[in-house]
């Protein structure tokens, strides 16, 4: 969850259209029309992250006439459906996705549920990526994953396809380095979400 109070907004005189803007935006809020950069409003999640890439200086903040709430209530989806979706990715719901809006697992897969499709969906949904966007990316990508959904980039974006949780650490690697004790990580991990299953029932 993140309350929004800003939004970024640009010169078109000191814009070059170098797209730069447009490839770090988090929620897809930046597009080139006519060659210069034009902020979609409604999804601007005032990360700043287009202030800082942008080296003409063409970008500044605004506030927002109304703050803009980024949320989704677990609630308002089907509870059995959103814990599936967070056992198929490894996660707990109570799981902080994303340390800086402290937004869980279940506001993600609620996100997911209700629509989102791709990384941009879940930030304007949720807000997650929209602050160091190192923590969350990954998570977010693996709760898509465990809804059947391709994680795909589009070309020239700032972030990648990762797939870096310890249940998809190959085996032969698992056994090849016993002394990080990923076996018993895993069996440890399943055996606590097996308790939770069966607690639920």
């Amino acid at each position: 969850m993140k309350k929004v109070y800003s939004l970024a907004e640009v010169d078109q005189t000191m814009c070059i259209g170098d797209r730069i803007c447009e490839n770090v935006c988090p929620t897809g809020a930046i597009r080139m029309v006519k060659k210069k950069a034009v902020v979609d409003g409604q999804k601007c999640s005032a990360c700043l992250k287009c202030i800082d890439y942008c080296g003409e200086g063409a970008i500044r903040v605004v506030l927002r006439p109304q703050p803009v709430l980024l949320k989704v209530d677990p609630s308002e989806v089907d509870q059995d459906q959103l814990r599936e979706l967070c056992r198929k990715a490894h996660l707990d719901p109570d799981d902080v996705i994303c340390p800086c809006t402290a937004t869980t697992a279940s506001e993600v897969g609620a996100a997911i549920l209700k629509g989102a499709r791709t990384p941009e969906d879940v930030s304007i949904m949720t807000g997650v990526r929209t602050a160091c966007g190192m923590w969350c990316m990954a998570l977010v990508q693996e709760l898509l994953r465990a809804h059947g959904l391709k994680t795909t980039p589009s070309k020239g974006y700032n972030w990648y396809e990762v797939d870096t949780a310890l249940w998809n650490v190959p085996d032969e690697v698992v056994r090849k380095y016993p002394e990080y004790r990923l076996d018993e990580a895993r069996r440890l991990f399943q055996v606590s979400m097996d308790k939770e299953t069966t607690s639920e029932n």
